[in-house]
Order: C-alpha cells, then structure tokens, then sequence
C-alpha cells in the first residue's frame, strides 16, 4: 500500500498529460464534436465519468449534488483533475484540497472560478480553511488509497472547520469486495466496519452507508 511519498498519483498524471498531447488535431475534433462540449479533457475520467457511467452518475446526483447550495462552502479532499469538483461550483466557496502540487497545478488549468481556492496540505490537514465554516465535505478517489492512520488523522482534523450541521460524504476502499481485494493492489485494505468504527471514533454520527453501489468501495455520510 502506497504512502503520501509515492509518485503513484504524478505518474498517472504524467501518463494523462503525454496521451493528451498526442491526441491528434482530427482526432481531437471528433471527440469534440461527439460529446458536445462534455469535460471528458479532464484529468481522472479515464477511470469514470460520472455524466456517462450509471453508478458514477448515482453518486452524483444522490451524494453530491443534493448538497450543493449557493450559500454555503464545501472542501473537496483529493480532487485530482476536477472530475467530481466540477459538480461542487455552486457553492459561494470551494476549498479544493490536495496534497501534490502538480494536481492542484493541473485542476487550476481546468477551473479557474473566483470561488475555488486550492490548498495544498501536509496529507491530512485544512491549511487556510476557516475554523467552523464548512457545510459540507466531499471525497471521491482520494481515500481509497490512503492507509486507515491517515484517515484516522483526517478525520481528527475535520472536527475543527466543519459547522454543527455539516455532512461529510467520502468514498473508501471497500476489501471486503473482490474488485479491491484482489483487481486494485493501490486499494487500501479498509472494511465499512473499520471505517465505521473511525468515523464514531473521531466523535461523528454515521447518518447512512452504500455498501453496493460500488464495486470496489463504499460510501459514508457522518456529521459532527
């Protein structure tokens, strides 16, 4: 299992900029047209797209979009190219945060809204977000690569920006499913149990799971 000082994520990330700059200019063009203006340039849905694959498609519109309002702020942990921030711009502020440089580098080519601001970390912190502020929090292929101490650390962390009314909605690798236990080796080997257990550690309330829409992880929502 990986650890923050690997350069798995930098390499996908380099293997995603080489096979975009040799997309030939037809090619390009063809794309384009197909999917009419669609975001599929952004850095992560080779993995996913959450505007054409069905599970994808239920997150977004059951985990996340509910909870966007114009008034309020979300923190985006590991939001990589942008997939899932994308659907996060509505909120009046955006903290989106990531621990490597060079993704952030590549979500601020993607986005440039005045109300998203990116934030490098240390690996589990909220540098330059407001005490008590946030309203909600959202994690989409960050957490299942992390071990459960640097969740554990997270999570300790979230407690102090987040509003009493706050929910919290992070996707995990699921072990106890066979696509991550055996088809995933960067997967953490993280069970809903554990990450239940965490989660109520930390002094949060699990309001609601899935434990099937996924085939290689799950999904929690807690508030403070």
């Amino acid at each position: 299992m990986p650890d923050l000082s690997t350069s798995l994520h930098t390499d996908m990330l380099a293997s995603f900029e080489k096979a975009r700059a040799a997309r030939s200019l037809p090619r390009r063009l063809y794309r384009a047209i197909r999917n009419e203006l669609s975001e599929k340039g952004v850095y992560g849905t080779a993995w996913g797209d959450p505007e054409t694959m069905e599970p994808l498609m239920f997150v977004r519109d059951r985990w996340v979009l509910p909870y966007v309002r114009a008034d309020q702020t979300a923190v985006e942990i590991g939001p990589g190219g942008g997939r899932w921030t994308r659907y996060l711009l509505g909120f009046e502020r955006l903290y989106a945060i990531d621990f490597y440089p060079e993704l952030l580098a590549e979500l601020k080519r993607s986005f440039t809204r005045a109300n998203v601001t990116f934030v490098q970390n240390s690996g589990s912190d909220f540098p330059g977000v407001p005490a008590g502020a946030v309203d909600f929090v959202f994690s989409f292929g960050c957490f299942v690569h992390l071990d459960n101490s640097i969740i554990e650390r997270y999570l300790a962390n979230l407690g102090e920006i987040l509003r009493p009314q706050a929910n919290v909605v992070i996707q995990y690798s699921d072990v106890n499913k066979v696509m991550a236990r055996e088809l995933l080796p960067h997967f953490a080997e993280t069970t809903p149990e554990q990450m239940r257990s965490m989660v109520q550690a930390a002094g949060f309330t699990v309001v609601e799971e899935d434990l099937t829409t996924l085939w290689h992880s799950s999904l929690i929502r807690f508030r403070p």
